[in-house]
């Protein structure tokens, strides 16, 4: 099944966008997807036990509902690869595919899935979580800055065209991208992906000798966004709730200049400067902020006072999810909480931990929380290992 790409202008992806963000529209639905004598009492029993059965399967109070970030390892060596996985019905992705339907989240943000342009990937996934008993009715995605090629040295290893000269670290267009899937509707995405990052008042760009590096033409084009920032209204039952999703750079793989800590520390920092107003009006209403920001706020590396001033920042809450698995496979040398960890990287180095976030603002009320990482020998941890690195995390809140 496919769906629409979302992809409605394709020049509002060029390097000349300093500080304005672009709009699109979200994708369309993708699928159309006792006796008499026994009185009133036994039928409402009835309905009581149908209904209370269907809370303990889903897992979700009546007046809850459940936002969900997953880091799927969903990208592939090469275009369409992936939606051939899907279609054979490929081991990790159908693990995928099961692990969400288990979670059951009513809107979830699904990272490092490769995106093509008729999004094509993202419907037969869809459709393969629908046949694992969960549907999702509506979706947004659009091309990432993951594989954008510049005809510039960006990565200043002294040569052009490679991985690391893409607007975000990729080998084509598309590689690793986002995607949002919801049961509810969404409406017009706001997309900050195209912010140039040396524009920034607040970055702390790289430079070595006093110029920027790699060169002052690189920083004149060089986005922030590794992957995406994208800012979703999704009109749920009870009203509507903004989502602030992205997908930040590891804060490894660089050299001295650390480009790529002082990147990553920009992209999580982004979010306070949005909260702020600095990109257009100040938030309104209800949001969440969530996704992949490749920093442990104990340990590992990066430049921690970014996701430590984001998980302290006051008009958040951090639901501090938690699970059963991670303690039991924890690196021994870390000091952070094991439970909070939520992927699973050989160690110790840098070994199991947390960096996949879903922070809701603080006037939600918070329901429930966990990360979908069961213990050894119970059910569904071989599943998670087989479908991801990472594992899915969830929140549940109420109005």
């Amino acid at each position: 099944m496919g769906l629409s790409s979302c992809m409605h202008d394709h020049a509002r992806h060029r390097d000349e966008s300093r500080g304005r963000p672009d709009r699109g529209k979200a994708c369309p639905r993708l699928c159309k997807g006792a006796g008499r004598s026994r009185g009133k009492a036994d039928a409402h029993r009835l309905i009581g036990w149908i209904v209370g059965f269907w809370l303990v399967a889903s897992g979700v109070a009546a007046d809850t509902f459940r936002v969900a970030t997953y880091h799927a390892d969903l990208s592939r060596k090469g275009p369409g690869l992936l939606l051939r996985d899907i279609l054979k019905g490929n081991d990790q992705s159908e693990a995928v595919a099961e692990v969400i339907a288990r979670v059951r989240p009513d809107i979830l943000l699904l990272l490092d899935i490769d995106f093509d342009f008729e999004a094509r990937a993202l419907g037969a996934l869809n459709a393969r979580i629908a046949a694992a008993g969960h549907r999702f009715d509506h979706a947004f995605t659009k091309r990432p800055n993951s594989g954008m090629a510049t005809d510039l040295d960006l990565d200043g290893d002294g040569r052009r065209g490679g991985p690391g000269d893409a607007q975000g670290f990729g080998r084509f267009a598309g590689e690793g991208g986002m995607a949002v899937l919801s049961r509810w509707p969404i409406g017009e995405v706001t997309d900050l992906s195209g912010l140039i990052w040396g524009a920034q008042p607040w970055a702390i760009y790289p430079e070595v000798g006093g110029r920027p590096y790699p060169s002052d033409e690189a920083k004149a084009v060089q986005r922030l966004s590794s992957v995406a920032h994208w800012v979703l209204p999704v009109e749920t039952p009870e009203g509507r709730v903004t989502l602030a999703a992205f997908h930040a750079t590891p804060s490894v793989f660089d050299g001295p200049e650390d480009r790529n800590g002082r990147r990553n520390h920009d992209e999580i920092m982004l979010w306070r400067h949005w909260m702020n107003g600095d990109f257009g009006q100040a938030t309104e209403g209800r949001f969440i902020i969530l996704g992949d920001a490749n920093l442990d706020p104990v340990d590992g590396d990066g430049i921690k006072v970014a996701i430590r001033g984001l998980l302290g920042d006051a008009r958040l809450q951090d639901p501090l999810p938690k699970s059963p698995g991670a303690p039991a496979e924890a690196d021994p040398e870390h000091e952070g909480n094991p439970a909070l960890d939520t992927v699973d990287w050989p160690g110790p180095d840098p070994g199991n931990l947390r960096v996949d976030y879903v922070l809701p603002s603080a006037d939600f009320r918070l329901r429930g929380a966990g990360v979908f990482w069961p213990a050894p020998g119970e059910d569904g941890h071989d599943l998670a290992q087989r479908a991801s690195r990472h594992r899915l995390v969830w929140v549940d809140l109420e109005f």
